[in-house]
């Protein structure tokens, strides 16, 4: 397989250096700056002022402030059934199905493993081994907040630190155990049909990955964090966000959630739209 040259530059490129300029440059007040920073990314990648709350380009202060825009709530509405899985985020499916020995498919010729993604704890793979999963990929122009996919209880979190690679699908077809790789947070539920984790993936120019529960921007070393005091989030309740775009993975256990047949590879799909069916 040839190596793109995109792919090279990403292995040599001061991958933080360059998040950190990203978030400088995104955060940035000045006027005409952010203005055109906002317009270029509607008219390069199709985002759409008209689905967010605020409609004019004044009423944000900084680039950021729209990529993390909210949408008018009628425009997402939430699966309502009480065994109904809901996409947690606007994307499209990168890889959906089950996990088998212990690996999740990446892309064609790609795996890696669950243990690996849960940053090397082995109770927690053990948990979700050939169990269900989900990989959603958030681009430029998609809404950047994320929602619980099923009502649960927070349980522990835990911020792997790790590599900066971009998440788009040219490198998730060269870069092996990408996700696994890659920065991420671990967000693990207790729910009504068992275990739930919602893992937030950082990638090139994502230096900031943000919870609902914490003011923070995850980073730094690995940690663990137990939540002794319930932190219970609804289905279709906002988890967090991402500052720039990224990929979000949701895992179940075994024989727990039924996907719906219409979604797999390729496949756009909304936040709040059916994703499957839980086994209660």
């Amino acid at each position: 397989m040839q190596i793109h040259w995109k792919i090279v530059l990403q292995y040599i490129a001061p991958q933080r250096v360059l998040s950190w300029l990203s978030r400088t440059l995104c955060e940035c007040r000045w006027r005409w700056w952010k203005n055109w920073q906002i317009r270029f990314l509607i008219n390069h990648y199709g985002a759409d002022l008209s689905a967010a709350r605020l409609e004019r380009l004044e009423d944000y202060p900084t680039f950021n402030s729209f990529f993390t825009r909210l949408l008018k709530p009628e425009l997402r509405p939430i699966v309502q059934g009480i065994n109904q899985i809901a996409c947690p985020v606007d994307g499209v499916i990168s890889q959906i199905g089950e996990i088998q020995n212990n690996s999740l498919l990446q892309a064609k010729g790609f795996y890696f493993t669950l243990e690996a993604l849960l940053g090397g704890f082995k109770t927690h793979a053990t948990t979700f081994n050939n169990g269900s999963y989900a990989t959603l990929y958030l681009s430029p122009k998609d809404y950047h907040r994320v929602h619980m996919p099923f009502t649960g209880t927070l349980r522990e979190t835990i911020y792997v630190p790790g590599k900066l690679f971009s998440v788009n699908q040219l490198t998730t077809e060269q870069i092996p155990q990408l996700f696994s790789r890659n920065e991420r947070l671990i967000c693990l539920f207790d729910t009504a049909l068992g275990s739930m984790a919602v893992i937030l993936v950082g990638a090139m120019c994502v230096g900031s990955i943000q919870t609902t529960w914490s003011a923070e921007d995850h980073g730094g070393t690995l940690k663990q964090t137990l939540y002794s005091d319930p932190i219970i989030i609804e289905r279709g309740a906002e988890l967090g966000h991402f500052k720039m775009g990224s990929t979000v993975i949701i895992l179940f256990e075994k024989n727990k959630v039924e996907w719906s047949d219409q979604l797999q590879a390729a496949v756009t799909v909304k936040m709040g739209q059916l994703m499957g069916l839980a086994n209660l």
